[in-house]
């Protein structure tokens, strides 16, 4: 018997300055083709790519500050490219911004076979990962690891 679950449909971040963010994430919405289907004062979301990106107000008294990735709650996001190509194309789009700081240009990790990725923090410095693992890297259909059957 396996899970229903079948990828991840949305992520959705909340920005400490709006404006600053969404000016940064519309760019890159419009860049990976996603197709934008709410620009409000409140939210950006766009779909495309079987997932969706959105990008909303914070509250009051939450305005103006950064992201903490050590605090509970989100560590960072990461989306799949469909290759090394997509990872490196991403990567010169994105490499001269101002807004954004880089963690680390395109470069292979040890998580899974093949896996190269690009890292950044966003402009409220959530973190942020493309990535490309070739074949089904570790999400192959049936395959048990550490004890759990991963699916597709």
């Amino acid at each position: 018997m396996t899970a229903d679950l079948n990828g991840v449909a949305h992520v959705i971040l909340t920005a400490g300055d709006f404006a600053r963010s969404t000016a940064f994430w519309r760019d890159l919405i419009g860049y990976l083709e996603l197709k934008v289907v709410l620009d409000s004062d409140a939210m950006l979301y766009g779909v495309g790519g079987r997932t969706a990106i959105g990008i909303r107000t914070g509250s009051p008294e939450n305005a103006g500050k950064r992201f903490d990735q050590g605090a509970p709650g989100l560590h960072h996001a990461c989306f799949r490219m469909r290759d090394r190509d997509a990872v490196d194309r991403l990567y010169a789009f994105l490499k001269d911004r101002s807004d954004i700081v880089f963690v680390h240009g395109p470069q292979e990790e040890p998580w899974a076979p093949g896996y190269y990725s690009i890292l950044f923090e966003d402009p409220d410095g959530i973190r942020i990962e493309f990535n490309h693992v070739p074949g089904v890297g570790l999400l192959e259909a049936g395959r048990e690891i550490g004890g759990a059957e991963i699916f597709d």
